[in-house]
Parts: C-alpha cells; structure tokens; sequence
C-alpha cells in the first residue's frame, strides 16, 4: 500500500452486532465479519473500523468497557479477531479499532476495587472521586450536568453504610470518568495500546477525544440554554424525571432510571455553537500532550498505524488542533456529516474543511452515515427539524418521500466520494438502507426510547442487521431467523446478492465510484470550483475530472464531456435534480 495511507482511505465502519452473525444466535460475530470480507474486498474499502468489542455490560453499546484486553463473548474470543485480522490483511484491508480512554464501565476491576479502598486511596485517585458540598457532603462536587442528563456526579455509600464520596461520570453513571493527571492511567493505556498494537492492528478511533483532561479545580460551569451536545450539558430532568443522580454502593453503580427504565446510552451530541468554548471539562489544552504521547508511541511500530479522533468541537479549526503533525492523524468532519442537501452550505463546509485540516497538513476527512445518526437515505428527505439523536419512527413528522431520499443519498455519497481527503462509510450504505422507522415499540432498545417515555426514537433505526441474501433467513444476516432487531419484511430487493450485478444498483454505484476514485487519484487531488453554474449547483475540477450536484429543483444543460458516474439517470444531455455526475474533461490541474 501506499505511504501515508490514511490520507486518502476510504474507511468501512462496522457495527458488529448488526454486520454478520457466524453462530446463528441473533447477534452480529467477530466469526461473521470474517466470513464477509469477500464482499468488502470487491466493494474496493482500504480498511474496516469495528464499533466496540471488549468486554462490557453493554450499558452504553460497549462504550461502557469492563476489560480494554479481551473480547466480549457475545462477539466471540481472542483467537476470533486475531483470525479475523490476518484474513483482512490478507485481503490488503487495515483494521482500526475503537478506544474509549475517558471512562470505563463501573464493572472494570478498577472501579470496583476504588469503591473497596475508601477515601483517599490510591485506587480511588485512578478516578475523580470528590468530596461533596454542603454541611454532610450531601451536595454533588460542582454543578456540572451529564451529557446523558442530570447531575454528572454520583454518590457512593461507604463500607460502613454512611453515604461518601461522590464521583465524577460525563456520561451514564455506570461510566466513571478516569483522571487522567494520574500516572497509572496513562501508564495503563500505553499499555491498552501495545495490547492491540502487537497483534497487529492499524490504528484506533478515539471516543471522546476532546475529553479525558477536565480543568484544575473542577469549577462550577453553566453551560448555555442551548446545550446538550458534546460542549454543552443537557438539563438536569427529561420531563419530570431526574437522571443520573442515583446514590450506589456495595459495588453496584449505574442504577438511575427514568421511569421503570435503566439509563443507559445516551443522546448522541451534535455540534453546539459553544463546543470546547468555556466547558471546565471539554478540549482542554492538557489532552493534547497525551495523544503526542500516543503518537510517539505509536511511531514505534511499522506499517503506519494511526489515530482518528472523535472530537466534537466547533468550529472546524479548532477540530484541527487535534490532528496536528505530532498528534492524530485524522479527525471526524461531523461538520460536514450534520450539513443539510443545500448548495450553498455544502460549499462552505467543504471550502472551511479543506482549508483547517489542511493548515496544520492533514487531510480532511469526509462522513454521512454512522451508528448514531439517522440513515442519510432518510435523513437527507426530512422536511421537519430532527435534532441530533432524536431518531425517527411512525409518529416523527416530516419523514418525506424515501424515494427522494435514496435519490439525495446517492447524489451525496458521488459528491462526497470525489472530494480530496479520506472518506468514512457506514455499512450498509451501500445497499442504500434507509432507516428503519417502523420497529415496534417493544423491540427497541435504545435507552433513548425509555429515557424519553417514547417521545424520541432514538438510534435502534440505524442498527438493524443488514441484508446479504435475499432468501436466506435473516436475509443472510445469519444462519437462522434470529436478530437482535427485527429486519423489514421489504428488505428483500435491498440485499447484497439482489444488488450484485445489477447495473443500476446502489451496490454498483459504490462500487464504481470507489474504483474510478482510485483511477483518477480524486483523494490526493486538488478542488477548484468551476464558475458560471447557479447557486443550487455545485461544481468544481479535481485533477481531470469535474464533478456536477444539481441541488435545485429543475435540470440543467450538462457540460460536454465523458460521462464517468453518474448517481442516477442522465437522459436528453440534461443533469436532473439531486443528481450528481462525474465527468472527463481532459484537463490537468497543476
């Protein structure tokens, strides 16, 4: 492979539980992603990034980490991913994997053996332990709110029975915060790192990267009215249930509950206006020396092995903070992925990308889909407001027509594959899965949907198992009937084996973008964007190709040139409405 790989990769994120399921129990497989390499390898991505896998209560979808060094049973064993690795590197695929250094789960030996030490013990000083305000300690550390809801601190209860300490989570109470001005910490994901590192992993995606370092003094901090993203808190209740205030002890943490209903993950945050602005607890300076030390660490070993942020800081240079040339590698453009189907948005988030990342010699990188946003073969029809994380279902307005949708998906996923940088793609994409809106209500799992008493859907839509074949039970998810969401019963014509082939499928579309963006050396090219187009068009060159979106409602005369893609049909020399083409024009850009 080339040098510096990363920089124009085309990423697969896989979401294990719902990718493929190798033992027929319902539940996406280590075992299972090895068994559909294949497909990926002929789908043309540079590498694959898996959702968590470690040991975990799964409170917050294996973001909630019990053991960073095994691999949870439900997705299989040790010997299944090392087996799993060496079949994708064979297949020239780079595996990267997610690391979550903020917090841990409350069931880590760690956490359990500092609610055993008592005040002031070593064991206690790994996590942010305090004592409490008020004239008994009855009063939480500070003022700071979960991002999940509700006070951030949670009580204990001593070995003698007496209410205690109070320690911090930035999420659910069942993910204690660590400190990360402790040695031992450090030390023990240095640690983490060589773990995976020496079995030959590519690298790490990093939950919560603008985390980790909160201010010296943990002051109070009110974050504005508009909060409840990753840089401003949310609210204290969700209607008139308190979250996250719950008092533990005897080792049982995580218990706080809306309603009859456990908390558990949370609202995925969406980009605030305040990001990283004045929060005591997000992008502190400090963060960055520890990924200079990640970094260095990582330089150790062959093969460029890499680091890829998940930093929800606005605005788009201070994201580029994090992937300096001593730093991360790459860092997720949520900008770009939270920007609506509007010409002229679409043109500022790409021109104020290009130019942040670029200004400290990183690429951008480029997102539409993941496991926490609504589908964009769904989301980019909406016609009402969707705050991030809200979902969609039967009684969400503005749903739109999903045949617009899947035609702007498309339409955006060419655009997106032609822009110079390093582009992510969620599985199932490809097939042009829409959202699934309709599960029933008892199916879902998403602790949103609880939290909420239903008034948001949540993310169970964007997870649902994926079709292979279109007659195979489970659609060929696995090798019975069984998953963990129900499929659509009008999955059918969406499979992989339907799509395969077919000259106008969504699959092929993937395809031949991909392999055209190879050929024509899109992602180390240069954008220049083309005059003499309305502003509902979006037009630019990148090395001989020029690329067309038509964001209006009207076609337009399409330019002379070879037609190379188009993201739908292209008839009578016109480029129809949410459509977008690539082009040969001959030229060379310098």
């Amino acid at each position: 492979m080339a040098s510096e790989w990363w920089r124009t990769a085309v990423i697969y994120q896989i979401y294990p539980r719902s990718f493929a399921d190798a033992n027929g129990d319902g539940m996406g497989d280590l075992a299972g992603v090895t068994s559909r390499l294949a497909e990926l390898e002929v789908l043309g991505v540079d590498a694959i990034w898996l959702s968590p896998f470690f040991t975990s209560p799964q409170r917050d979808a294996g973001y909630d980490v019990a053991d960073y060094c095994d691999v949870d049973p439900r997705f299989g064993s040790l010997a299944d991913f090392d087996v799993m690795l060496r079949a994708a590197h064979a297949r020239g695929i780079r595996v990267i994997i997610d690391l979550v250094p903020n917090h841990s789960s409350d069931r880590h030996v760690w956490f359990q053996a500092a609610l055993a030490a008592g005040r002031g013990s070593a064991e206690r000083a790994r996590y942010l332990f305090r004592d409490g305000r008020g004239v008994a300690g009855e009063l939480p550390p500070n003022d700071w709110q979960s991002v999940f809801g509700g006070p951030a601190w949670t009580r204990v209860v001593e070995a003698d029975g007496e209410p205690g300490q109070w320690y911090l989570h930035l999420f659910d109470s069942s993910q204690p915060d660590f400190d990360w001005s402790n040695e031992q910490v450090r030390a023990e994901f240095r640690r983490v790192l060589r773990f995976w590192l020496d079995r030959g992993v590519d690298g790490f995606r990093v939950d919560v990267a603008h985390g980790l370092v909160k201010a010296e003094g943990l002051p109070d901090w009110t974050p504005p009215e508009a909060g409840g993203s990753m840089g401003g808190a949310s609210h204290s209740t969700i209607g008139n249930s308190t979250v996250g205030d719950s008092t533990v002890g005897d080792s049982t943490v995580g218990d706080s509950t809306v309603g009859d209903s456990t908390v558990g993950v949370a609202l995925e945050p969406g980009i605030s206006d305040d990001a990283g602005d004045g929060a005591p607890y997000w992008a502190q300076e400090g963060v960055h020396e520890i990924y200079r030390d990640w970094r260095r660490l990582l330089e150790e070993y062959p093969g460029e092995r890499i680091l890829a942020a998940e930093a929800w800081v606005d605005p788009l240079s201070k994201v580029a903070a994090w992937v300096r040339p001593d730093e991360m590698h790459q860092a997720f453009n949520f900008a770009y992925l939270e920007t609506p189907w509007d010409a002229g948005a679409l043109r500022r988030v790409i021109d104020d990308s290009i130019a942040a990342f670029a200004a400290v010699g990183a690429p951008s990188t480029w997102v539409l889909s993941n496991h926490d946003v609504v589908r964009h073969a769904t989301r980019l029809a909406l016609t009402e407001e969707n705050p991030q994380g809200h979902g969609v279902g039967p009684a969400t307005p503005g749903i739109g027509d999903p045949a617009v949708g899947l035609r702007r998906a498309r339409a955006a996923t060419t655009l997106m594959l032609a822009l110079p940088g390093s582009a992510y793609l969620y599985q199932g994409e490809e097939l042009g899965l829409p959202e699934v809106i309709d599960l029933p209500d008892d199916a879902r799992e998403d602790p949103t949907w609880f939290r909420t008493g239903g008034e948001r859907y949540g993310r169970d839509g964007c997870r649902v198992p994926i079709p292979w074949e279109a007659g195979a039970p489970s659609y060929g998810f696995g090798t019975t009937d069984a998953s963990w969401l129900p499929q659509p019963a009008t999955w059918a014509h969406l499979a992989r084996d339907r799509q395969h082939g077919d000259p106008d499928s969504t699959l092929t579309l993937y395809q031949n973008a991909l392999r055209l963006r190879r050929e024509h050396t899109l992602p180390d090219g240069h954008l220049e964007w083309s005059p003499g187009f309305p502003d509902e068009i979006i037009a630019f060159t990148n090395h001989d190709v020029t690329i067309l979106a038509n964001l209006s409602t009207s076609p337009i005369p399409l330019p002379t040139g070879e037609l190379l893609l188009a993201s739908g049909p292209v008839d009578h020399g016109e480029l129809p409405p949410d459509t977008t083409v690539w082009l040969r024009t001959g030229s060379t850009q310098s």
